[in-house]
């Protein structure tokens, strides 16, 4: 029987991964003529973003200043943010769960400050009980550590409760934790090759919520 709802934040929440692609590529493209593909830019959703510095890197053959780049792109992404929203049919479910009284959580390799800001502009801070980030674990996702950490904090099984993901990295690391997963696509990660355990839907609302408590 379902007994949680564990989130995933950005791009789950509010698909703040689709604005961060759109500056990395007019940044790249700006100071480099390098066209950033979404492919190698899905690498890094869901985990830190090594992965696509370290693939830039070698497309370009140079080694960049990411310390400089990161705060480039930060003070774009800040003068952007004031248009995020959450995603479509995330509210609804959010408040249907709640009202059923299901725990509902937070697993994310996305700093604690970075989380909370957004939830409270958002005012969706109140609906959450635990929140694990980058600052709680030694490694973020793919490792299932941020998964573990909240199920030791609900105090549950993996079975007892179910993950919402948009990436590959994310739902891979659910799924290792061995809870089951559901993955919502943002306009970023549609088109990535998800795990076959994890089930893809195209909308929140298809979310079998009812079942799951009956089952």
């Amino acid at each position: 029987m379902l007994k949680a709802v564990i989130f995933d934040f950005d791009g789950t929440i509010v698909d703040t991964e689709s604005l961060w692609y759109e500056i990395y590529f007019e940044y790249f493209k700006q100071h480099y003529q390098y066209e950033l593909p979404l492919k190698l830019f899905a690498k890094g959703i869901g985990t830190a973003n090594d992965a696509i510095f370290q693939g830039i890197e070698h497309d370009l053959g140079i080694r960049l200043d990411r310390r400089e780049i990161r705060k480039d792109l930060i003070r774009r992404f800040e003068n952007r943010e004031g248009f995020l929203e959450i995603r479509q049919g995330v509210l609804p479910f959010i408040r249907e769960a709640h009202e059923k009284g299901l725990p509902l959580a937070i697993a994310t390799s996305s700093g604690r400050d970075w989380v909370e800001k957004h939830l409270k502009r958002f005012r969706l801070d109140a609906y959450f009980s635990v929140i694990k980030t980058k600052d709680d674990v030694r490694e973020v996702k793919p490792d299932p550590e941020l998964y573990l950490r909240v199920l030791e904090a609900l105090r549950l099984k993996p079975e007892e409760a179910v993950a919402i993901e948009d990436s590959v990295n994310g739902s891979t690391a659910a799924l290792r934790a061995g809870i089951p997963c559901y993955i919502i696509p943002n306009r970023v990660t549609k088109g990535s090759r998800f795990p076959e355990q994890a089930v893809v839907l195209d909308d929140f609302c298809r979310i079998p919520l009812v079942d799951l408590l009956d089952a």
